[in-house]
């Protein structure tokens, strides 16, 4: 109903049946509304009759195509969204893009001979780094062609790749053919590891693109040529070109690089000394890619196929290693830590070098079997201790044990010329009269060789000789200790012991030192320390890291007393244990060596000019067939020093007197054969006592010395 001022009162609706209220609130009904006006809903229908249910608006539906697209849409927006939780948690577990950094390749240590020949390298690599500029252009092409032939046109990770090699693959119902690009597979060798997961896969893309955003196309090439593994230890096409074809990288021929190319892939499998018919198989995938991609031309192709590369095997036995090997034992006292790549030049002579590595080798190969000789070493230096020859065994690829620098063996009678000369520097002289008779020491009694004996003989012959029963009683005389302090101020640095049988070669050296005590006969008295490293210096820019001076022990022997030690050692090569060595045309001097049980058999000998002692024997310290120093180690010293010396000028010894024209009598003895000398007048004189092989009267001077010695 209305009020006085025409408002509308709302009104309670009852049906007919009077069971329903009608509470609804239509519009009229709100404040402002249009409470006077009548409504359609209003109208209601005649008494008795049922209100009509008002009807829903009808909703217009998608089209079949319509909810395809938005359901691709929506899924298209999830996929992003998952892909980018993935990148993100792989990426988290990478470290901060903004302190990446490519890590730093391992130093290589290039080590030369001294005329700039390549000894060996050293290092993690096997091979210097080199940059593109350097190789010839078919040398990276290769690679691009073979590995990844999208390289300049991708951003790191290649789709239209990707999905090429996954048909290849199913086409060939296995794997065919990868889709990492070159830069995914440095990503992998710079920051991961191998193993072949999902994750790692995600990984190695973030990095390949994270690589392309920093670094250009040349850069990544680059870096991938240097950090590439070859097989057999060698990273980097440097240390692959080294190993397989004995050449630089940029020497390499068209043939070559394409074998290096292809080897990548299954070094293992592909390797050109190990298994040449698939390397050549892969090669020749590699150039015929390389023409279809127009890097070489058809004739070039038919060149290379005509012509494939072959492994250069290693000649020889390897032995410049051994050199090799000492230089990075000694490396770290000269330049410390080294942080990029180094080359070192050494002293050693190529020449030289090969010639030593042939003496052993050959003599060995030749007698070995006959003495029971397995092993042998030989170490030459310059009289100022510059090694120019180091070989530490018969063959560095089936020993790298260095038995030159760190084999400790019995000298024998190689060690009586310390013996010798700390007799003469307490006044004897070559002429001085001892008795080659038998000795006892406190129940040791050391006999000759030929166990025989000369009764009266001067040091010079005695030491020519090789007596041991003289240099016995020289060594009581001057005393052990003297003996030993002798040796070492030479340069013996081998622990000695100062007991009787020191004189006769019981405390073990290494020839690396014995010969370096040696030099200082040669040039005149002055020690040496001996050295291969002459300089060291950065390979990049080529600042001198380190460089040898002039240095020594200083003045160890009198001029004069080297005078009469060359002398007296000469005589072993005209006379003596070495006769078979002698050197036409050139004054040499030495002394043999053979120790106890022939285990070991020695010859050290020098020239003005140069200073060469060699070894053999066995490593387990089974002795030989009587190999002794009179015998293989002179026979290989000659050998050796007719090579070395071959041009150079002859030179006297430092000091030694004129050279006696001696001819020795027939059946001149070597430490192998009984001893045969002219007969001669008894230096003695006439009262002297008859010399026999029984007890000779020691001098008053030798009881004296037995007496506080030994209590004798």
């Amino acid at each position: 109903m209305a009020d006085a001022r025409g408002r509308r009162e709302p009104l309670f609706d009852v049906r007919a049946d009077a069971s329903v209220l009608n509470l609804r609130l239509f519009r009229e009904d709100r404040a402002g509304g249009d409470m006077g006006r009548p409504r359609r809903s209003d109208r209601s229908p005649p008494a008795g009759e049922p209100r009509k249910a008002k009807k829903a608006p009808r909703r217009r539906r998608r089209s079949v195509l319509g909810r395809l697209v938005y359901g691709t849409i929506v899924l298209g927006i999830w996929a992003v969204i998952a892909v980018a939780g993935i990148i993100a948690y792989h990426a988290a577990q990478l470290p901060p893009i903004d302190q990446l950094s490519v890590p730093k390749r391992p130093p290589n240590i290039a080590i030369l001979a001294s005329d700039g020949t390549l000894l060996a390298n050293r290092g993690e690599t096997g091979g210097r780094s080199v940059s593109v500029k350097e190789l010839p252009p078919y040398l990276p092409r290769a690679f691009v062609a073979i590995e990844d032939r999208r390289f300049y046109e991708h951003v790191g990770v290649d789709p239209i790749g990707i999905a090429r090699a996954l048909f290849r693959n199913l086409t060939a119902r296995g794997v065919a053919q990868g889709g990492s690009t070159l830069t995914q597979q440095l990503a992998k060798n710079l920051f991961l590891t191998q193993e072949r997961t999902a994750s790692r896969k995600i990984q190695e893309a973030i990095l390949a693109f994270w690589l392309e955003r920093n670094y250009s196309k040349d850069q990544i090439l680059e870096l991938y040529l240097n950090r590439v593994y070859f097989g057999a230890g060698a990273y980097g096409v440097e240390a692959a070109a080294q190993r397989y074809f004995s050449k630089p990288a940029r020497e390499v021929t068209l043939q070559e690089a394409a074998v290096l190319a292809g080897l990548v892939q299954a070094p293992s499998r592909l390797a050109p000394n190990r298994n040449p018919e698939a390397a050549k198989a892969r090669a020749a995938l590699v150039l015929a890619a390389m023409q279809e991609q127009g890097f070489i031309t058809e004739a070039q192709l038919k060149t290379a196929l005509a012509a494939p590369a072959k492994a250069v095997r290693p000649q020889g036995a390897g032995t410049a290693n051994y050199a090799a090997d000492w230089v990075m034992d000694v490396l770290d006292d000269f330049v410390g830590t080294i942080d990029s790549d180094i080359v070192v030049t050494t002293t050693i002579d190529a020449a030289m070098q090969s010639a030593a590595e042939h003496a052993i080798v050959d003599e060995i190969n030749a007698k070995g079997q006959r003495y029971n000789v397995t092993q042998g070493a030989l170490v030459a230096m310059r009289p100022d201790g510059a090694v120019k020859a180091l070989v530490g065994g018969r063959n560095y690829g089936e020993s790298q044990f260095n038995r030159a620098t760190a084999a400790r063996r019995q000298p024998g009678s190689a060690f009586k010329p310390f013996v010798y000369l700390a007799a003469l520097e307490r006044g004897l002289t070559p002429d001085t009269v001892r008795e080659d008779a038998p000795v006892s020491v406190r129940g040791w009694s050391p006999e000759n060789y030929t166990r025989d004996y000369r009764g009266p003989v001067t040091l010079r012959e005695a030491l020519a000789l090789s007596l041991n029963t003289v240099a016995v009683r020289l060594g009581l005389e001057v005393g052990p200790k003297a003996v030993v302090q002798t040796a070492q101020r030479l340069g013996i640095t081998s622990p000695l012991q100062a007991n009787p049988s020191i004189a006769l070669g019981t405390s073990e050296v290494t020839p690396l030192e014995l010969v370096g005590a040696y030099a200082a006969f040669a040039n005149g008295g002055t020690g040496v320390v001996p050295y291969i490293i002459a300089q060291v210096k950065r390979a990049e820019g080529g600042a001198i890291l380190y460089k040898r001076r002039e240095g020594g022990l200083g003045r160890v022997v009198d001029p004069q007393i080297v005078g009469a030690m060359n002398g007296m050692m000469r005589e072993t090569l005209v006379i003596g244990t070495a006769r078979g060595g002698a050197l036409p045309g050139w004054d040499a001097a030495g002394k043999t060596g053979t120790s106890q049980d022939f285990r070991d058999a020695w010859f050290v000998g020098y020239t003005a000019t140069l200073v060469a002692g060699v070894w053999f024997g066995n490593d387990d310290g089974e002795p030989t067939k009587r190999a002794s120093g009179g015998n293989l180690p002179v026979e290989t010293w000659s050998r050796f020093m007719k090579a070395a010396l071959q041009g150079a000028r002859p030179q006297p010894l430092p000091g030694a007197p004129p050279r006696r024209q001696e001819v020795p009598a027939p059946g001149a003895p070597a430490e192998d054969q009984p001893a045969r000398v002219a007969s001669r007048p008894d230096p003695r004189g006439p009262d002297a006592p008859p010399a026999g092989a029984g007890w000779a009267v020691p001098t008053r001077q030798e009881r004296n010395l037995l007496e506080r010695l030994f209590g004798l």
